[in-house]
């Protein structure tokens, strides 16, 4: 079904891995293609509570493969037809989105870990912003996340000096929600992955929702969208399941229902 990707469901996590690794998992027409397709298919299995991306090798992504584009190409329509719907499918899916970032990100992967709700690092990661160094703007939502995570002004130095950082230096940034050695990467991931595909999915969905739209919302109009978000989520079967386990003194086993 994919060329360009492996995507695997296993205990209620999806996979996606970007599996150009000879290319350090460069972005092409069709990779793209198929990511978005994956993640529109995660989104849509009732099966998946989590969805894991990360790069097959060595890299995370080493962004657009510049080697896919032809003289004389409009970015803009390169972003309007193969980024903007990668970026909006992953914003769309209301289950948790794990980037695990195994190796460089850069460019265009550097904005596909931002998209995502966790940035799971190793400590051989690095991070560059690599736009300036070919006289382009961050694309793929890239300055609209950042700024949000870790402030305009860090924000806008990255993207200016287009400096190569660390993982460590990454997780000063707030850029890494957890650090993990590289020998022990993949168990963590997976731990981390698990974990939250236990927790209750549909509460989860609310939560990013809401929480983006309390972004450019009023405060009357977000209590309302409150309100009904609440609503929603105290009708759900892992409201009532939370509540009893808690009158019972015992975990709680959410079914994301």
């Amino acid at each position: 079904m994919y060329e360009t990707i492996a995507y695997d469901v296993t205990d209620g996590v999806a996979t996606i891995t970007l599996n150009r690794p000879d290319k350090l998992n460069a972005i092409t027409l069709q990779l793209n293609s198929e990511l978005r397709k994956a993640v529109k298919q995660a989104s849509s299995d009732h099966e998946v509570r989590a969805v894991v991306l990360t790069g097959a090798g060595r890299a995370f992504c080493s962004g657009q493969d510049l080697g896919d584009v032809e003289e004389g190409t409009d970015y803009g329509e390169v972003l309007r037809t193969s980024y903007a719907p990668v970026v909006k499918e992953i914003d769309a899916c209301e289950k948790p989105i794990i980037a695990a970032v195994n190796g460089v990100a850069a460019g265009a992967g550097f904005s596909l870990a931002l998209a995502c709700d966790f940035r799971l690092v190793s400590d051989k990661a690095t991070f560059v912003e690599a736009f300036v160094h070919i006289g382009l703007i961050p694309d793929a939502a890239n300055l609209y996340y950042l700024p949000k995570l870790i402030g305009q002004a860090k924000a806008l130095e990255l993207a200016l000096l287009g400096e190569k950082i660390s993982a460590e230096e990454a997780k000063e940034l707030n850029l890494v929600t957890r650090l993990f050695a590289a020998d022990d990467f993949e168990e963590e991931v997976r731990a981390f992955a698990l974990h939250v595909a236990q927790m209750p999915t549909k509460a989860i969905g609310l939560i990013k929702r809401y929480m983006k739209e309390g972004w450019n919302t009023s405060l009357p109009a977000y209590l309302e969208k409150e309100a009904y978000g609440q609503r929603i989520a105290g009708l759900s079967e892992d409201h009532q399941e939370g509540v009893y386990a808690f009158m019972e003194k015992r975990k709680p086993v959410f079914q994301g229902k």
